[in-house]
């Protein structure tokens, strides 16, 4: 019995009929090349309207499935099993280009796909050298540790109680006074900052910048609709930051201690004026404040320890100091702020590692994660000398730079406006790598982020003669033109 199209079916005898040929070439029944029947033989057998059977063959050309061939008729075409496919499987490019979070630029997928290659230059890496690790008393703390067997289950909503106790004594040598309950424990700095933007901001809020900012090369607010503010910290901060402001809420993005990328430090006058500032318009302020450990001479006090209203959610993580494979740092604020916080981390990973919590207590509490930090101080300080020594050598006609006081980077700020995507490029193809940047603020096209906590000493030495090199052929290239 021939098959004909229901009348009665939730299809319509058009959408039959296309199913109707699409199984007939799906089977094999008609390969590449089959001449189908012709359009009044089809409505015959189908007992349909000739334009209806038309209809349904014009739709199957538009899918690339059938072909005319003039004055011959249809056929199934070359391509029709792909075509088949296409249209049976979800159109997974318009998934991910109307997806939420929005995608990085094409540069940071660069970096982040080159930083997995062994034989790649990386002059511009924001972690610790794996010689910097201090692998061998981590592995060896596993051995001293007693784990008990709720340590091997999920982690408290908040994180390891006694940790949070162990971060309360720790922070208070920088004058910040909290207890456990106003502690989060998060995977890294990105996840305080991501579960910040989903749990406390409105769609449309305003989160306030310095010009230069870590937050341009990743998207953790701008992903759930927040809008962007770079402010310049002057005399009219206060004002400025009202003008913006307005009725909508805001919070303010700060690195005070060791800035990424520039590697800034701020006075204990600037952090009193941008608090004094933010508090008269009742602006949160998120102090991410992951690199102090690192600073050259001894710390300042962070904007956290002036603050006696609740007004300063603080960043910390042993990320850059101890393993940023560990995945633990934490958020302090206030009790109902954490609380929130804390609920929407349990929604999205059940807690961070309950292991990772248990070597940072022992770290904390034996006095070894102290005495590794003066150690890798003084490495970090040695890799400075040693760069900044190649560039008074040889950057000092193409280039400037401030001393580093600490963490990872000299912002090196080339005289001519040679960073972009053709000088990237043309080091990466030299096995370099760097940081442009035009990352971290879309319109420099000076700077980049020079770092000397990864890469080893001769791999220094050979890719800035090699970044020495390239920015010298742009120079006269540009000359030329």
């Amino acid at each position: 019995m021939k098959w004909q199209p229901s009348r009665k079916g939730e299809l319509t005898l058009q959408q039959q009929i296309i199913q109707w040929v699409s199984k007939h070439i799906e089977r094999g029944d008609w390969v590449a090349g089959t001449k189908l029947p012709t359009q009044r033989q089809l409505a015959m057998q189908f007992e349909v309207n000739r334009s209806t059977v038309q209809q349904a063959l014009e739709e199957l050309k538009a899918a690339g499935i059938l072909e005319s061939k003039v004055g011959s008729g249809i056929y199934v075409a070359d391509n029709s099993w792909d075509s088949l496919m296409i249209q049976t499987q979800p159109n997974w490019q318009k998934y991910i280009d109307t997806s939420l979070h929005k995608p990085n630029y094409h540069t940071i997928q660069l970096i982040n796909e080159y930083e997995q290659r062994d034989d790649v230059i990386r002059l511009g890496t924001g972690e610790l050298a794996p010689s910097l690790l201090p692998t061998a008393e981590i592995e060896e703390s596993l051995k001293e540790l007693s784990l008990q067997p709720k340590a091997l289950g999920y982690s408290s909503p908040q994180g390891s109680y006694k940790l949070r106790e162990a971060i309360c004594g720790y922070v208070k040598k920088r004058g910040i006074h909290a207890k456990p309950q106003n502690v989060c424990i998060v995977s890294g700095a990105l996840q305080a900052l991501q579960l910040i933007a989903v749990g406390l901001l409105e769609q449309g809020s305003i989160v306030f910048q310095e010009q230069t900012s870590y937050l341009n090369s990743v998207h953790p607010f701008q992903s759930v609709g927040m809008q962007m503010i770079a402010i310049d910290r002057n005399e009219q901060l206060a004002q400025t930051l009202a003008q913006r402001k307005r009725k909508r809420q805001a919070v303010f993005y700060a690195v005070p201690t060791l800035n990424n990328p520039t590697g800034g430090v701020w006075t204990t006058l600037e952090k009193k004026n941008l608090y004094e500032a933010c508090k008269a318009s009742r602006i949160p302020i998120i102090e991410d404040d992951v690199y102090h450990e690192l600073l050259f001479e001894e710390a300042m006090a962070p904007i956290k320890s002036m603050d006696d209203s609740g007004q300063v959610l603080y960043i910390g993580s042993v990320s850059k100091t101890l393993s940023p494979g560990l995945r633990i740092g934490w958020l302090i604020g206030p009790t109902t702020v954490i609380e929130r916080l804390a609920d929407i981390k349990m929604q999205t990973d059940y807690g961070s590692s309950a292991i990772s919590q248990e070597i940072v207590l022992h770290w904390l509490q034996s006095g070894k994660y102290e005495k590794h930090i003066k150690s890798l101080r003084k490495e970090l300080l040695r890799r400075a000398s040693f760069v900044e020594g190649i560039l008074q050598e040889r950057f000092m006609e193409i280039a400037s730079w401030d001393k580093p006081k600490g963490g990872f980077y000299i912002w090196l700020k080339f005289h001519e406006p040679i960073v972009d995507k053709d000088l990237f490029t043309k080091l990466l193809q030299r096995q370099v790598l760097i940081n442009p940047g035009f990352i971290y603020d879309p319109q420099d096209t000076q700077h980049i982020r020079l770092s000397y906590a990864y890469a080893t000493y001769e791999e220094l030495k050979v890719g800035l003669q090699i970044l020495h090199e390239c920015v010298g052929e742009t120079v006269v290239k540009r000359q030329k033109e």
